[in-house]
């Protein structure tokens, strides 16, 4: 056990864009994709992520995470709990009991499940496995029980590899990467908050037929209607609000239409890099399907579980992030008096990953995904203040380092912490609050959920099957004829 252990950390430690190409040129040899042709593929896949973390990381964190800083000192926001972002949510996850196990476990899991058609999605994206580790973490903490820590692991796996096949065709048609879908916990959890904002808003005479997509504006506005212009528009309200300053107009031109054009670019180089990634997919999902088809029986469509990164370049989801984005941080200062103190901070652009499937599951719809942006938004800051104490506990029991981290952001101050992206998810709060309450009960509550979604999946992956076969012996009869 300590050697698979230590192969899954030596794996999961070379980070996503050398893991993903050896995943994904192991994954189209077995499928008889040829070995030359895989291992192309898996470089290409490792080029879209570099691009994509480049374009994310860099642009984002030199541009954006400046400008919101400036805003933060601007208003003077005094909240108590600091955002420390994603890369010390999935150290601190790691570094936990059920972190240490989670990759081999989570594999086994996705495995028989896909073995016994409760799933379709291969969560090939291994980094990502952080997230069953967090919340298993978070309730082996509350609980003081560290086998209901691996079970709510496990149970929150089963969740989302379920949210993941009911969001795949909604996500393939808006990002056009047939074969996919997104498995990535923390963009997952707000699906089902879509859902029910859609519910809503279908309900509604004339707000439902309000409908902003990017097209109809480039059709509209021509030239000025392109991503380009509109992200160029939101960097320059940014900078504006961020930097311009009336007593010294020169000086703030040059940080202002820094901004401006920076997040035009954004707008431009992410779409691009995720072709890359649908490049380097491609031979392997058409792979996949042939091998499903010619050598197992009784079997639907089958999907490779990927990063929400992949989905952040669909046009209406960059454009929406960048105004949430700022947003987060009035919202800060807005629902101190409902119980906020959470600080967003190193995962500002957790306001992205939000909306990474709620965007395609309201089929691109830009007012849609603003009102679940907004919505998305204040849940999230709510819920990383309530968990912020058992994050800090947490983190403090796997040796991570709260004061380095703290004060690597420049505030002083506060001693919680918390994590914007799975510190804010539903999905995490819900598993929390439940087994707060009561332990036991709060885990067969949600493993009778998550038991209750892998049925109403496998009928619905069986019966998929059943027309899918139908379907290709019909066009074998009529070649036939």
């Amino acid at each position: 056990m300590d050697a698979v252990i230590s192969f899954f950390s030596f794996l999961q430690g070379l980070g996503v864009s050398v893991m993903m190409p050896i995943i994904i040129t192991i994954i189209g040899a077995c499928l008889g994709a040829g070995f030359g042709k895989s291992l192309k593929a898996g470089l290409t896949v490792g080029v879209g992520f570099i691009g994509l973390n480049l374009v994310i990381n860099s642009l984002f964190g030199t541009t954006i995470g400046p400008a919101v800083q400036e805003m933060i000192h601007r208003f003077g926001l005094a909240l108590s709990v600091i955002d420390v972002g994603w890369p010390a949510g999935a150290a601190i996850a790691l570094g936990t009991t059920v972190g240490l196990v989670i990759i081999p476990l989570a594999l086994v899991v996705n495995l028989l499940l896909v073995l016994v058609n409760f799933t379709q999605t291969v969560n090939v994206d291994i980094w990502n496995y952080w997230h069953y580790a967090f919340v298993g973490s978070l309730v082996a903490n509350v609980t003081g029980n560290i086998t209901f820590g691996f079970c709510a692991a496990v149970i929150d796996e089963v969740v989302l590899l379920v949210l993941a096949d009911a969001t795949a065709e909604d996500c393939q048609e808006a990002l056009g990467m047939p074969g996919v879908s997104i498995s990535q916990g923390f963009s997952l959890a707000y699906a089902p908050v879509a859902w029910a904002i859609n519910w809503v808003i279908d309900r509604i005479p004339g707000v439902r037929d309000i409908d902003i997509d990017v097209e109809s504006m480039q059709k509209k506005f021509g030239v000025f209607g392109e991503p380009l212009f509109v992200g160029t528009i939101i960097g320059l309200i940014i900078g504006i609000i961020a930097y311009f300053k009336p007593g010294d107009v020169a000086g703030s031109i040059g940080k202002v239409l820094t901004v401006a054009i920076t997040l035009g670019s954004v707008l431009v180089l992410i779409p691009r890099m995720a072709s890359l990634l649908m490049e380097g997919l491609l031979p392997i999902s058409d792979a996949a399907s042939n091998f499903i088809q010619n050598k197992v029986k009784n079997r639907g469509k089958m999907y490779i579980g990927l990063d929400s990164a992949v989905a952040v370049g669909h046009p209406v989801t960059l454009s929406l992030a960048l105004i949430c984005i700022p947003l987060m941080v009035l919202f800060a200062v807005i629902l101190q008096p409902l119980g906020n103190q959470t600080l967003p901070f190193v995962d500002l652009s957790a306001g992205t990953y939000m909306l990474a499937v709620a965007v395609p599951v309201s089929k691109g719809n830009g007012f849609r995904g603003f009102i679940i942006g907004i919505i998305s938004v204040i849940m999230g800051l709510l819920i990383s203040t309530a968990l912020a104490p058992l994050i800090t506990q947490s983190a403090a029991q796997a040796g991570f380092n709260i004061t380095k981290a703290v004060g690597a952001t420049g505030v002083a101050g506060t001693s919680l912490i918390t994590v914007l992206s799975d510190g804010g998810s539903p999905l995490s709060g819900i598993f929390v609050l439940l087994s707060s309450i009561n332990a036991f009960v709060g885990l067969v509550a949600t493993g009778v959920v998550a038991v209750a979604m892998a049925l109403w999946n496998h009928k619905r992956i069986v019966k998929e099957a059943k027309e899918l076969h139908a379907e290709v012996a019909a066009e074998k009869n009529g070649d036939q004829a």
